[in-house]
């Protein structure tokens, strides 16, 4: 008898499971933010709040609005990802969706707004404010004409936000670009509501019972976020420039070189990563360094390397903060252009001041001290950093290799390690020792 209970119990439970189940499903609504300009950011934060939507198993996702527009590129990077999304996604403007943001607009699945929102006005401009040349507003209106068939909207009306020239009657006339209220877009047909929040979009239709998520960036994206801080950046530059010198001035201490290597991957993987930082302009910051390197160590005294190398990585720097197309800058606002450069200066005139006041300091401290050889070691006391008698200075020989500044010569049937003081030296050449340099003889031409 107790068994057959036990085995009715378990029936019952067995059977109202799935209805308990149910009873305590929530509808998840994932919701995101667009308020800023729209740029390489923008995009980015756009692709992984998506990514997150999916993994968290997001039944609808919904974007809160509110933006005067931003870069064309970058929001056609956001409409694709989100036509290409599998989750409805709706969109709640609460203030303004101009330009890029009305793009964005018409490719979520369900527009509603906010009373006294707007959208439209998606002429392309330059950052001076100026009307962009045809070709980029043909480009704009091709894409809102083809995002608003996609979502199922009037693609005549998606293209007059762009082009004044187009008249829709009972719409539009000629020489004025569609901008809608909330009013205007709900009777057009871009609007499927006028709603205060997001809790009466979810009312309106008919979800009462939900679980809300807000999406933030994750601890490493935040990290990211705060070294596209431009002051952040000026910093990094200014330990990179500095931590090069000093390497330089004091080699094998291998501290500055250090530090200005993991500034060097704190300014490029956020940037690389942010869609600013193109390869081509990474390769032309390392030919710089390369070029300097060549100065340094190869060719001394030229000049036209050094400058070269140090011409490619200053532009190299400010271009990796501009989001510009090959040296396109026409969608690039002039206070970034400014941002960027002043950045980029600024942290170059500190270097400069680091390296005259804090090299000073550097070279006192006790931290300097441990790591680099301070104490000289005097010919009195018996050192010595040469095997070679002075009686060889005078002594005549010839080139044996090329001497650019440094190669081989040959003094009375034996070879030695030279170099001259920033001539070239053919070989054959006559030469003459001058002097004593360590494991080295300094030689000269003789006329």
């Amino acid at each position: 008898m107790k068994l057959h209970i036990i085995l009715l119990i378990c029936l019952v439970s067995w059977r109202l499971t799935p209805q308990l189940q149910a009873q305590d499903a929530k509808t998840i609504v994932f919701v995101m933010e667009i308020k800023a300009e729209i740029d390489p950011r923008t995009s980015r934060y756009v692709e992984l709040a998506l990514k997150e939507a999916e993994n968290s198993g997001a039944d609808i996702i919904i974007i809160e609005m509110d933006t005067y527009g931003g870069l064309v590129t970058d929001a056609k990077d956001i409409v694709e990802a989100l036509l290409d999304n599998k989750i409805p996604v709706w969109v709640f403007i609460n203030k303004d969706a101009a330009s890029a943001g009305a793009l964005i607009s018409i490719a979520c699945d369900s527009i509603y707004m906010a009373p006294g929102a707007s959208i439209g006005a998606a002429t392309v401009v330059t950052q001076d404010g100026t009307e962009a040349p045809d070709k980029y507003q043909s480009y704009m209106r091709s894409t809102m004409r083809s995002t608003a068939e996609e979502s199922g909207r009037d693609p005549a009306i998606a293209e007059g936000m762009v082009d004044e020239n187009i008249e829709i009657e009972g719409v539009t006339e000629k020489g004025n670009v569609i901008t809608f209220s909330t009013s205007e877009a709900i009777e057009h047909g871009f609007c499927e509501g006028k709603v205060e929040s997001i809790e009466e979009l979810l009312e309106k239709n008919g979800i009462d019972d939900y679980k809300l998520v807000q999406y933030e960036l994750a601890a490493t994206e935040q990290v990211i976020s705060f070294f596209l801080n431009p002051f952040i950046s000026g910093i990094l530059i200014l330990v990179i420039i500095g931590g090069i010198y000093f390497e330089l001035q004091t080699p094998g201490v291998g501290f500055p070189i250090l530090a200005a290597a993991i500034a060097l991957v704190l300014y490029l993987v956020p940037y690389y990563l942010n869609g600013l930082a193109e390869s081509w302009e990474i390769v032309v910051f390392v030919a710089g360094i390369v070029l300097i390197g060549l100065e340094v160590f190869v060719i001394p005294g030229f000049g036209v390397a050094g400058v070269s190398g140090a011409v490619l990585m200053v532009g190299s720097l400010i271009l990796m903060m501009l989001n510009n197309d090959l040296f396109d800058f026409s969608y690039v606002p002039w206070s970034n252009i400014f941002i960027a450069v002043f950045t980029t200066f600024g942290a170059m005139f500190g270097s400069i001041i680091l390296i005259f006041f804090g090299g000073v300091r550097l070279a006192n401290s006790s931290f300097f001290n441990r790591v680099a050889l301070t104490r000289s070691q005097d010919k009195s006391e018996g050192y010595t950093s040469t095997f070679y008698k002075e009686e060889i200075i005078g002594k005549t020989g010839e080139a044996q290799t090329i001497l650019r500044p440094s190669g081989k010569v040959l003094i009375e049937e034996e070879l030695y390690d030279a170099y001259t003081r920033g001539s070239y030296i053919a070989k054959g050449e006559k030469i003459v020792v001058i002097s004593i340099e360590g494991t080295s003889l300094k030689v000269k031409k003789i006329d």
